[in-house]
């Protein structure tokens, strides 16, 4: 008897947070926007928020065309017509008692996203739809047993909910797909992404399609609500693929119609917990909002909004790769932040050498941001330096290792030529034939027995030479050309 094999599917519900400044129908400030997440509760709130009779919510543009630019971004069809729907149910954190949302007309129809995977390769996942609603409020149950406390700070944030079909098959997919969204999301300024505070959320819905015995069976599908950490969903899904294949086992393997059900994720206990069946359509009983008139885009408007969609990280990785035969590690950290890869693209448009450019910008760029928690871009080195500086290492002027020194430099003393600093400290390497023939001739008159196994000992013979390098360079105290210093030990060992 075969052992049972069975097939992931996994689709992706992500919730974004917009960076509007003010809210999705009200003039009420935005927590989501830069600046705004440690307000005191209830303070960005108004009558519109607080769902207050007699009030009419008004749309908010900005919002309206951050999620046409993401659309637009993920290739979606943006419709030309489209509406708002009341979405009812009660809860402590709506006070309108239902969720302005859209339900049949969504703004963005289907699109797709090229997701890189960890082998290199790419692998195309299928958008079903993109819509706007608001969110909710926040309740908070620390510290009291009796009751819980209601923020609607967060009530009325513009919030951009988008579908993707089931074409995730791994819980490694599915983080490396909520990653990418991230990147598309921060480079379009549409959101800041930052997950601790809620920018993004995800809810995963996944099922198993076990084939035994010639037959398939599907499991009933699990939504596993508000993860809002990459690794979270990772976690999630790993492991209630093993729940639902152990649930199939231990139910005799029988084929069950069964609703979707809906889980919490707790992530101490590291399992799933079952919350409740999810509600159907009707259940919400939804209808089009009387106070909201529909949104209509022309070809005018899209194309305006159009304009902002710049370059996506994922086009970025492959021309990086192809035009500057980057390694596909080297590129995704490049792409990670937009202002890394401009920095990058303006040091090279400066006249600094591609690979010289990243070396600087992946180490010593990279450590010195690290140490003071700052992105690359930060650091006061201008395009223009980090250009001069790989010109410097690019000609032999200064060693790779000198231009570590003088990059240290640069971050201390904004402003100054590298090639000023790199005299001052005395690294400008000698290139004369005379003075490097020296240092190579006291080399090898100091080391006799590095001399003997270069030219008797086959399997040492490298090793000899690389050792008889260093000592020049030291010799030279870092100032000698170390392709002349190579090519001179090589000429004199061979006599």
């Amino acid at each position: 008897m075969s052992e049972p094999q069975y097939k992931v599917l996994i689709g992706m519900e992500i919730h974004v947070q917009l960076a509007t400044r003010s809210k999705m129908f009200t003039s009420a400030a935005n927590v989501a926007y830069p600046g705004h997440a440690n307000a005191e509760p209830n303070t960005m709130v108004d009558p519109i928020v607080l769902g207050m009779p007699g009030v009419l919510p008004v749309i908010n543009k900005q919002a309206v065309e951050m999620a046409m630019m993401v659309g637009l971004a993920l290739g979606c069809k943006i419709a030309e017509f489209t509406k708002w729907d009341r979405k009812s149910y009660y809860y402590p954190d709506l006070p309108k008692n239902y969720q302005i949302s859209q339900y049949d007309l969504p703004l963005c129809g289907e699109g797709s996203i090229e997701l890189p995977l960890s082998d290199g390769t790419y692998k195309t996942v299928r958008i079903r739809r993109a819509h706007l609603e608001e969110d909710a409020g926040k309740l908070l149950h620390e510290g009291h047993d009796e009751f819980s406390q209601v923020d609607l700070n967060r009530a009325g944030t513009p919030l951009l909910e988008i579908v993707t079909e089931p074409d995730l098959t791994s819980p490694e997919e599915a983080r490396l797909f909520g990653e990418e969204l991230r990147r598309i999301c921060r480079y379009l300024g549409v959101s800041q992404g930052i997950m601790q505070q809620g920018h993004m959320r995800f809810e995963p819905n996944i099922n198993l399609h076990i084939t035994h015995e010639g037959k398939v069976y599907k499991t009933p599908i699990a939504e596993i609500k508000n993860l809002n950490s990459f690794r979270a969903v990772e976690r999630a899904c790993a492991y209630e693929i093993q729940r639902q294949f152990a649930a199939w086992n231990s139910e005799g393997r029988v084929q069950q119609k069964m609703r979707k059900s809906t889980f919490g994720w707790d992530d101490d206990k590291g399992v799933t917990v079952l919350q409740r069946d999810k509600e159907e359509a009707d259940d919400y009983r939804y209808f089009p909002d009387p106070d909201l008139v529909p949104v209509t885009v022309d070809a005018a408007w899209r194309d305006r909004v159009a304009v902002g969609v710049v370059e996506m990280p994922i086009q970025r990785r492959k021309r990086y790769e192809q035009d500057y035969k980057l390694s596909p590690a080297e590129s995704m950290v490049l792409v990670e932040e937009r202002p890394v890869a401009e920095l990058f693209e303006a040091s090279i448009a400066q006249g600094g050498n591609a690979r010289r450019v990243v070396n600087i910008l992946l180490q010593k760029a990279a450590m010195a941001a690290n140490e003071q928690g700052k992105l690359i871009s930060d650091l006061p080195v201008t395009a223009t330096q980090y250009a001069a500086l790989a010109g410097l290492v690019e000609s032999g002027t200064i060693s790779a290792t000198a231009a570590a020194a003088v990059f240290d430099e640069l971050v201390k003393q904004p402003g100054v030529e590298p090639k000023s600093i790199a005299e001052k400290l005395g690294v400008i390497q000698v290139r004369d034939v005379g003075a490097t023939e020296k240092w190579v001739d006291e080399a090898l008159a100091a080391n006799p027995k590095a001399v003997d196994d270069y030219k008797k000992n086959p399997k040492k013979k490298q090793a000899s030479l690389g050792f008889l390098r260093g000592a020049v360079m030291k010799a030279s105290q870092g100032k000698a050309d170390p392709k002349m210093v190579g090519e001179l030990l090589e000429k004199k060992l061979s006599t």
